[in-house]
């Protein structure tokens, strides 16, 4: 497993996957609609860094345990905010960066479908759901 053509093939999955979601959010971005995510999560953390993204592309991150809210994400800068500010702000789209608990904060997420508002996993692959 540790041999050069896994770390070659790890890094263009890494680099197709940074991509993708850059592409997405900048085409968010260009069309007008807003971006928050959802889960103050390292493994997110790590890959927006990875993608550059900051506050221009990702408004806000919602987290429930109060003790993230009011920081901001490190390296980024984006700020950690409660759970309020997504249902006042109704952002079009939420990036979920806990994708292993996918089903489970889609379940928690559910009302934000009300306003139209679409889920966004960047891992294992780029995918924008209803």
């Amino acid at each position: 497993m540790a041999t050069p053509v896994f770390y070659e093939g790890f890094q263009r999955t890494t680099e197709h996957v940074k991509d993708d979601f850059l592409a997405f959010l900048l085409e968010a971005k260009r069309t007008g609609r807003r971006v928050a995510a959802y889960g103050a999560a390292a493994k997110g953390n790590t890959l927006m860094n990875y993608a550059g993204v900051r506050p221009d592309l990702i408004q806000f991150v919602v987290d429930r345990n109060p003790a993230k809210q009011g920081a901001f994400m490190p390296g980024s800068r984006i700020p950690i905010v409660n759970e309020q500010r997504l249902e006042r702000e109704r952002p079009d789209f939420v990036v979920v960066l806990p994708w292993n608990l996918r089903d489970e904060v889609v379940e928690q997420l559910q009302y934000v479908r009300s306003w139209g508002a679409r889920f966004v996993f960047a891992i294992p692959a780029l995918e924008v759901i209803d």
